[in-house]
């Protein structure tokens, strides 16, 4: 949504009224007739911005998110300011809204919006890992801060870590210990923004920077009950995928590896876009995979189906806590961490292939993707090998792996996004575009401006990114070269 406001901000408009085309209304509640709220908040308070909202802080004054009117209305007043007739949903096909070719009507917009200032909450908990016990997985879930809007998803987000912190304490009150610490942590304020977990995440920043090495997300996890949609970054598409075929019990109806890495919603933004944290998870949803979820993902609406009625067995939530579940087990016990460095060479190479870029990529940039690749190669043949021979697990060497493979993706957070895009240009907007989301963006300005200013901008931050992680590879394969050779 933000790309489109900032595009039509930069054109000159002056409002905009916000609807859900009815082709992208979900199957599962009529809601063509009911109103919707959206948050324009990218993230956080908006009067203390990159940094921090503790006593003391300095507060901003900042009324507006944007210059622009915004005001979200329903599908069926859409259409009658549209004049489109009630039968343009036909039983084969489904016709987008559009504006007639002639004609034109003149609506006064007054939206008189209040700015006031709430206590939000965060619930976290912990358990401490016993080999690294300064090293932290984060589960994050969420609790309705809205009185209406929301109660779906939070409530199978509750229900789904509960569960999984209930099975766990069993194991610990055998004596068990996980390797590595497991953070548990129900963030506040989601639908204002993810408030809660930006202001924890910018009070504890020095130290996640350092300590947290992958973020499980369980936002919104059963929004639908006929498609399993796994969201994963590049160096966790395999351990995703694995898992998933892992808790598949009837095969003849498992999915492949459908694993893709697009813009997370929720509380996972500020771990992806500010920490460079590898994140992953796991939703089922009633739109297929290869399909664009739109402007849905960010419309909260007073009634939604029930829990009760979308999964009755609560099997769905129960698939859900597995594959959660041993996804987390896994990045805390293995002495390893089961990231691919491999897949973050081919997910790049992959994003510059396409038509699009055929206009617009400079040899530079191919050449230094294919030395990225061969890099990766070379570190993901040795990276395993603590793994695969326990004779050479020591502890010294089997941390320095881990550090290298903690910060893979950190090299891809470019200075500054387009609004609405993510600062980690590993993420795509949605399954049906595999190029840079940030070089797209450019291409819609340069062409609204005439200029190409802001493409080349654009190539040169995506030029400096794989150009950094390919050095951060050949640094850490130059490490465990003098490692070796020190002990020979």
């Amino acid at each position: 949504l933000l790309p489109q406001l900032s595009l039509l901000e930069d054109a000159g408009f002056g409002g905009v009224l916000l609807y859900v085309d009815p082709c992208d209304l979900p199957k599962t509640a009529d809601l063509a007739d009911k109103a919707f709220m959206v948050s324009l908040n990218s993230g956080g308070d908006p009067s203390t911005p990159g940094y921090a909202s503790i006593d003391g802080s300095y507060r901003q004054n900042r009324l507006n998110l944007t210059t622009l009117l915004v005001q979200p209305i329903s599908t069926v007043l859409a259409k009658k300011l549209v004049s489109i007739p009630e039968d343009i949903v036909q039983k084969d096909r489904c016709i987008p809204l559009q504006m007639p070719a002639t004609g034109k009507k003149i609506i006064s917009l007054n939206i008189q919006s209040i700015t006031t200032y709430k206590t939000i909450s965060n619930v976290i908990g912990y358990l401490k890992g016993t080999v690294f016990p300064d090293r932290y997985i984060v589960i994050g879930s969420h609790h309705n801060s809205l009185s209406t809007y929301g109660g779906q998803e939070w409530a199978s987000s509750t229900a789904i870590i509960t569960a999984f912190i209930q099975a766990l304490m069993l194991k610990v009150k055998r004596g068990w210990r996980p390797d590595r610490t497991i953070v548990f942590c129900s963030w506040g304020g989601t639908s204002f923004g993810n408030i809660g977990s930006y202001e924890w995440a910018e009070d504890l920043k020095r130290v996640l920077q350092r300590n947290v090495v992958a973020y499980v997300s369980l936002h919104n996890p059963v929004r639908g009950n006929s498609t399993l949609h796994p969201v994963a970054s590049p160096s966790l598409q395999q351990l995703a995928a694995e898992s998933q075929s892992f808790n598949c019990v009837e095969k003849t109806k498992c999915l492949g590896s459908n694993v893709s890495s697009v813009q997370i919603q929720g509380d996972a933004d500020y771990f992806i876009n500010h920490l460079g944290v590898p994140a992953t998870q796991f939703s089922y949803e009633d739109i297929k995979t290869s399909e664009n979820s739109s402007f849905l993902c960010e419309a909260l609406f007073p009634v939604q189906t029930k829990t009760e009625e979308l999964d009755p067995s609560f099997s769905l939530h129960e698939t859900i806590a597995k594959l959660t579940g041993q996804v987390t087990l896994q990045i805390a016990n293995e002495p390893v961490l089961p990231f691919n460095a491999l897949d973050i060479a081919l997910e790049v190479q992959n994003s510059l292939k396409g038509n699009f870029c055929d206009e617009v990529v400079i040899p530079q940039l191919l050449a230094v993707a294919s030395r990225l690749r061969d890099t990766a190669e070379l570190f993901q043949s040795d990276e395993m090998r603590p793994a695969n021979d326990p004779k050479e697990r020591a502890p010294i060497r089997v941390r320095m792996l881990n550090d290298v493979l903690q910060s893979l993706e950190k090299s891809f957070l470019v200075h500054r996004a387009p609004p609405g895009l993510y600062r980690n240009i590993l993420y795509r907007l949605d399954e049906r575009t595999n190029q840079f989301s940030v070089l797209l963006e450019a291409l819609e300005h340069c062409k609204l401006h005439q200029s190409n200013e802001t493409i080349q901008a654009a190539l040169s931050e995506v030029l400096n990114s794989i150009n950094s992680a390919q050095v951060y590879f050949k640094a850490g394969l130059d490490v465990f070269e003098t490692t070796l050779a020190g002990k020979k």
